[in-house]
């Protein structure tokens, strides 16, 4: 059997009363990227802390690449490289040095880490700005150059903490090309917040609540899933509010959200969509349409609406 590159086997961390991981297992596969995704208070980052030896769990063990995070903390920490949700960059390093500082601290030699180095700033296109200070980057930049800083002795296993937040459209699709490139050489563990990322580059998608696994497998197998719940959208040319009122008296509408004048509902089922005719009209119904559901329904779905603190 081939060593999975990350293992969780019954791991629980409580604060006190509160458990923010309970009893989760999980296993990762090398070379792919696996995004775990979740709402604040998850337990996504409490993982990614006891996966990368910043935290240890209440009980059960982590593994990477076989190492016991509890037992191997020095071995986990040669084989991982860590970017986290803040640009943490030494603000009195030039560019380079930042990369230079990092893989010292990691016991690599000069004429192993210049070379590398060379290549990753033209990787990340700040070949030219290496000698230069972080604080006169923009936030791209500062994020490439973050991502460079957990390359730089070659990690086993990246793990990205919300890697693209704060960016403009531009920069995230800068960072998302550089992380592609990398998934034939290492395994890439990220959370984000971002749907549209773990629906377009993740091999596999693993949705957390309350500190335990709620759904896991590709993003179309998580959208197949929901494919029964039957969303569709209606808009209205006039009387919108009344229009309102009757959905929400509809025994067979589950959950309606409005926009304007256009609604998403999702009915209990297909049999349900000529008594919502029915009930409705034709007079000032402007379009109804059947919606293929999203990644963002799935999360939804399984995590609820509402805003979490």
């Amino acid at each position: 059997m081939i060593e999975p590159a990350v293992s969780l086997q019954s791991v629980t961390k409580t604060y006190g009363s509160f458990t923010a991981v309970d009893d989760f297992s999980l296993q990762v596969e090398r070379g792919i990227i696996f995004a775990l995704l979740g709402p604040n208070g998850a337990g996504k980052t409490t993982l990614i802390k006891i996966l990368t030896t910043l935290m240890r769990p209440s009980s059960g063990d982590a593994f990477i690449e076989g190492h016991s995070v509890l037992t191997h903390g020095k071995q986990v920490r040669r084989l991982i490289g860590v970017v986290p949700q803040e640009n943490n960059l030494d603000r009195y390093l030039t560019a380079r040095e930042n990369l230079v500082f990092h893989a010292r601290m990691h016991g690599l030699s000069p004429q192993h880490y210049n070379p590398r180095i060379d290549r990753l700033l033209d990787l990340i296109g700040l070949a030219n700005r290496q000698s230069d200070f972080p604080d006169t980057f923009s936030g791209g930049m500062q994020r490439r150059l973050v991502v460079a800083r957990a390359l730089v002795h070659d990690p086993q296993v990246l793990f990205l903490d919300e890697p693209t937040t704060g960016l403009d459209p531009q920069s995230r699709r800068v960072l998302w090309d550089h992380i592609q490139t990398l998934r034939s050489r290492m395994t890439i563990f990220l959370t984000t917040h971002y749907m549209d990322e773990a629906d377009t580059f993740c091999d596999r998608i693993m949705i957390m609540d309350h500190g335990k696994a709620l759904v896991d497998g590709t993003a179309s197998a998580l959208k197949d899933a929901l494919s029964q719940a039957h969303i569709y959208e209606v808009e209205f040319r006039n009387h919108s509010d009344r229009y309102e009122e009757i959905l929400r008296s509809l025994p067979f509408v589950e959950s309606l959200e409005r926009s304007g004048n256009a609604f998403r509902l999702v009915l209990t089922g297909e049999e349900s969509l000529k008594p919502l005719m029915d009930s409705l009209g034709s007079s000032d119904v402007r379009k109804i349409c059947l919606q293929e559901p999203t990644l963002e329904d799935v999360f939804l779905e399984l995590t609820g609406r509402t805003i979490r603190e």
